[in-house]
Order: C-alpha cells, then sequence, then structure tokens
C-alpha cells in the first residue's frame, strides 16, 4: 500500500472532549492531521491551548468553519457539541462531501463500536459513537453474544466520575441511558437491552467503572470467557486502561427456579457478570476520566480506519 497525505480534520466543540481528541490526533493519529479547532467562545481553553499548539482555529462554529479556506481540504468532521448542534453541522458536512464522526446523542449516522462493526459502516457519512458506557459495555455484550445460540437480556451499569461529567452528559443523561440501551440491542446483540448511569461523588475522584450483566442461553462459561478476554485485548489496542477489573461471574439459573427480570420476564440460563474499569490516557483530562478518553479513542481509531480504507491506494 502506498499512503497518500494524511487526512485533514476539523473538530466541532472546543470543550473537554474536542481539546483531548486534538491533542490525542496530534500524537496518536496514524492517518490524520489536525485541520481546524472550532468553537463558540473565543476564550474558551480549547481554541487557546489549539492556537498555542498551532493548529487554525474558529471561534465561529459551524457557519464560521464553511467560511475557511481550510474548509476545502478537510476530509473528517468530528462533533463533539450536542445532539441539537449536531443535527445542522451533519447536514453542512455530508453535503460538502465530508465523513462525519458523531459523539453526540444524536445518532443520526449508526452505531458504531470499532471492535464489534465499523468496518460495516465504513460507506457510512455519519457514524455515531453511542455513548462512553456504551463504548465500554457494547464490546462485552457482543463478546458473549457471539458464543451463544441466544442473548435474551443484556443490562449495564456505568459509574464515572462526577467530575468527569459535565453540562453536556448531565443534560442528556435520558438520551444516554436510552441511545446506551438501543445499542445493546443494535450493536451488541441482545434481545432486550437496559442501560444505567451513575455519578459517583467520591474524593479522591475514582475511575470509570462497568458491570455488565449478560443472561445467554447454549454457551458455556469457558467460551465466553475466551471470548470476553479475547475483546478486551481488540478494545485494549486503542483504549489501553481498558481492563478486566476481576474475572467473569457466572451463575447457571435453572427452568425449576426462573430468574424474573422486572421489564423483560423469566429467565433461565446462564448470567454471566463482567467487571470492567476504564482508566484514562491523560492526554488532556485526567486519568479517572476514562469515560471521555474511550469516546474520543474510539472517534480516533474509527477516523483512523475510514481514511485507512478510503484514502490509501494500492
Amino acid at each position: 500500500m502506498t499512503r497518500m497525505s494524511k487526512a485533514k480534520v476539523a473538530i466541532i466543540g472546543s470543550g473537554n472532549i474536542g481539546t483531548d481528541l486534538m491533542i490525542k490526533i496530534m500524537r496518536k493519529a496514524k492517518h490524520l492531521e489536525m485541520g481546524v479547532m472550532v468553537g463558540i467562545d473565543p476564550a474558551s481553553d480549547g481554541l487557546a491551548r489549539a492556537q498555542r499548539m498551532g493548529v487554525v482555529t474558529c471561534a465561529e462554529g459551524m457557519d464560521g468553519l464553511v467560511k475557511m479556506p481550510e474548509w476545502k481540504d478537510i476530509k473528517v468532521v468530528f462533533d463533539a457539541t450536542s445532539a441539537y448542534a449536531h443535527k445542522k453541522n451533519s447536514e453542512i458536512a455530508v453535503a460538502a462531501g465530508k465523513q462525519v464522526i458523531d459523539l453526540t446523542p444524536a445518532a443520526i449516522g449508526p452505531y458504531t463500536v470499532p471492535p464489534v462493526n465499523l468496518d460495516a459502516h465504513l460507506d457510512q457519512p455519519n457514524v455515531n459513537m453511542v455513548t462512553c458506557g456504551g463504548q465500554a459495555t457494547i464490546p462485552m455484550v457482543y463478546a458473549v453474544k457471539r458464543v451463544s445460540k441466544a442473548l435474551p437480556y443484556a443490562e449495564i451499569v456505568a459509574s464515572i466520575s462526577s467530575k468527569s461529567a459535565g453540562p453536556g452528559t448531565r443534560a442528556n443523561i435520558d438520551e444516554f441511558t436510552e441511545t446506551t440501551a438501543r445499542a445493546i440491542e443494535q450493536v451488541g446483540g441482545a434481545a432486550r437491552g437496559k442501560a444505567v448511569i451513575v455519578l459517583n461523588p467520591a474524593e479522591p475522584p475514582l475511575i470509570m467503572r462497568d458491570t455488565v450483566f449478560t443472561f445467554s442461553q447454549g454457551a458455556e462459561p469457558e467460551e465466553i470467557e475466551a471470548s470476553v478476554e479475547a475483546m478486551v485485548k481488540e478494545v485494549q489496542s486503542y483504549v489501553p486502561g481498558y481492563r478486566l477489573k476481576q474475572k467473569v461471574q457466572f451463575e447457571r439459573i435453572g427452568d425449576n427456579d426462573p430468574l424474573r427480570i422486572p421489564g423483560y420476564g423469566e429467565f433461565s440460563g446462564l448470567k454471566s457478570t463482567i467487571f470492567l474499569e476504564v482508566e484514562g490516557a491523560a492526554h488532556y483530562l485526567p486519568a479517572y476520566a476514562g469515560n471521555l478518553d474511550i469516546m474520543t479513542s474510539a472517534a480516533m481509531a474509527t477516523a483512523d480506519r475510514w481514511v485507512e480504507r478510503t484514502l490509501l491506494v494500492a
């Protein structure tokens, strides 16, 4: 393969997520380079940091970006604003032929979790990165599903430091749980999914921890354990701080004493409990903010793969 020049990207949203993504791209991306950092507050730390790092900035949002001479060279647009703003931003970017990576709960494009279904969506003009809880837990749900005959139900609990939950997360709690639950079903493969988020006020702040409950049929514990461990290694390829907190726990539930799951009904089969923690790389955000780190890492991995597939020529 012969590599063309790296693809220039624009990041819309100069808050914590956008700034962390910018630094990741500048330090770690294989096929991406910063083009423009876009915000709406000229005094934001993200725009100031971008300027210090030699990145072109725009403080007039998407409307300002499209007027810049750099716009024509942008191949990928990352949107780290809000679900409301993303609709307009996506329409403009897609109409201009840009690849859009959506880090908001808008979910205009298909839910995308890199080790599960990224390659299936490389031709989509807009892909959605679900939520931090989804990026952390859906790989585990899918790891159980791929070795089972059936996965009737899966439930996840994402616990993050209250300090790592910015105003966007707090304003979109309902969207977080609904989006994650839908993605557990559509991407993870569960017939029914449920998601819960916990904002932990502990001091000092705790890193992101997730618990994944799956209720499967037709797989043995050894198969599930091997599949989970293999999937952990796949996620670690782009999120090194992603790890199992302890070994997978199993409980057999017999037909003679089925488990009653509220909102689902009775279940018999194998209950698996997977405990995870996600430590951030601390490129810009603190290490305890693994919830934000996994989002920016997944977004960068998605764009890198898109460029590798689209802009590399034989």
